[in-house]
């Protein structure tokens, strides 16, 4: 089971005296000024011996990997944390230049639960800034670990975090002329991968449901190009529907009630929206164009798609009804696979110039254009659910496949994601619950 109900955890907050407000806090980072100084941060091995270890090893890796902290090296620690209830010695900390520290315990309880507890600290006031419990089976040790990384993260930003969530992405494998592609699922770290589609059958851009366990993708099963809803808890499948002609690009509606995709007749592709309880489709666009990759608003309002009705890809807005299409996209070059932020202030794409892929993100009028980052051949951005950072899939020229990589809104903290084998299409999803 996924959810954390379902996973039993429960959530205590600590109840001490020397617990900051957090306008009171010294220890804050302000995620909106741009290239951010990563904040020094010391997470000891949390009390319990290797699975202790192996938590606060996680929180630190998450923190790292967002770019905005700089885990200090265990190395240099001068204090041994032994009761990680009592205030450290934070002299000892301040020497090293740890303005935020961590500690914790991890404990059996006698029904063979996991308990497993954190304090963050702000080594420079002196003061406990969050602490927490949690309560959950040994197997889901790792969540628990992203789940404090995550609260670190919210108490010292003000912005919900992104570590305790899921990417599924197109797992490739064998050689370029026959290759095999099937979609898998992992952590966003890249951890605890497994395969949930088990066929030769080529399939495409998978997407997460925004309020359920549950993805849509396009599969060429039986060559013929279906759009698939797939259970994620119980692994059940069903087709969308059976259309005429080949279906791109299937999106979930924000409230999960729909999917968006482009449907392709007669030689030109038009954008569709289909109702999931009732089955009805309603057509959007209508032009002897190539209309595809929908993405709607957060808010459901409007969906930006890419179009070649001006000769080549562009990006346009229009309503959810498909009224009101307008360009927004008049950079050199073109413009696709564009994808709305979760905080609705900007857009994401992918634009081919000047002979190199780019991801970059322009507010939803167009204006504000940033490249992120260029290269050979990058693609298909997808939004943390927090809409500070996305990942893409690249291709490196010589390289024998596609590999992920995330990068956040600054352009500075690009990381390739580990995969066993090749990897493309990324779709980030919701946090878990």
């Amino acid at each position: 089971m996924l959810k954390r109900t379902f996973l039993r955890f429960v959530i205590v907050f600590a109840t001490v005296a020397s617990v900051l407000s957090p306008a009171h806090a010294v220890v804050e980072i302000n995620i909106n000024k741009g290239n951010v100084e990563p904040l020094p941060i010391a997470v000891t091995d949390f009390l319990s011996g290797e699975l202790g270890a192996k938590i606060s090893d996680v929180v630190a890796a998450d923190l790292k990997r967002s770019g905005l902290f700089a885990p200090i090296s265990k190395g240099a620690f001068i204090e041994k944390i032994t009761n990680p209830d009592a205030p450290p010695r934070f002299e000892d900390w301040k020497v090293i230049n740890a303005q935020a520290l961590v500690t914790g315990r991890v404990t059996q309880e006698a029904d063979g639960r996991l308990k497993a507890e954190f304090r963050l600290w702000d080594s420079f006031a002196g003061q406990q800034m969050a602490g927490q419990q949690f309560f959950t089976e040994p197997k889901n040790w790792r969540r628990v670990a992203h789940i404090i990384a995550d609260a670190i993260y919210e108490r010292i930003t003000g912005e919900k975090g992104y570590f305790d969530t899921r990417v599924v992405y197109v797992a490739e494998s064998g050689p370029k002329t026959a290759r095999k592609r099937q979609l898998s699922i992992m952590d966003q770290d890249g951890a605890n991968a497994r395969a949930i589609t088990n066929s030769n059958d080529i399939v495409l851009t998978p997407r997460f449901s925004p309020n359920r366990q549950e993805v849509t993708y396009m599969s060429f099963e039986g060559d013929q190009p279906r759009v698939y809803l797939l259970q994620l808890e119980s692994g059940r499948r069903e087709v969308v529907g059976n259309f005429p002609g080949m279906t791109f690009s299937p999106r979930f509606s924000p409230d999960g009630q729909r999917v968006i995709m482009s449907l392709q007749q007669d030689g030109n592709a038009n954008i569709y929206t289909m109702d999931l309880r009732s089955r009805t489709t309603t057509r959007l666009t209508s032009t002897a164009a190539i209309d595809t990759a929908p993405s709607y608003a957060p808010d459901g309002n409007r969906i930006v798609f890419e179009s070649d009705r001006g000769g080549r890809q562009q990006l346009y807005v229009m309503g959810a009804d498909g009224s009101g299409q307008n360009r927004i996209s008049f950079g050199d070059g073109s413009y696709s696979t564009p994808v709305w932020s979760p905080r609705g202030d900007l857009i994401a794409f992918t634009k081919q110039s000047g002979g190199k892929f780019s991801i970059g993100v322009m507010k939803p009028d167009g204006s504000g254009e940033r490249i992120l980052t260029s290269g050979f051949h990058n693609e298909g951005p997808t939004w943390a659910p927090n809409g500070r950072v996305l990942m893409f899939f690249r291709q490196n020229a010589g390289a024998g496949g596609p590999q992920l990589y995330s990068i956040d809104l600054t352009g500075y903290n690009e990381q390739q994601v580990p995969t066993a084998g090749y990897a493309s299409d990324p779709a980030w999803s919701p946090l878990l619950e």
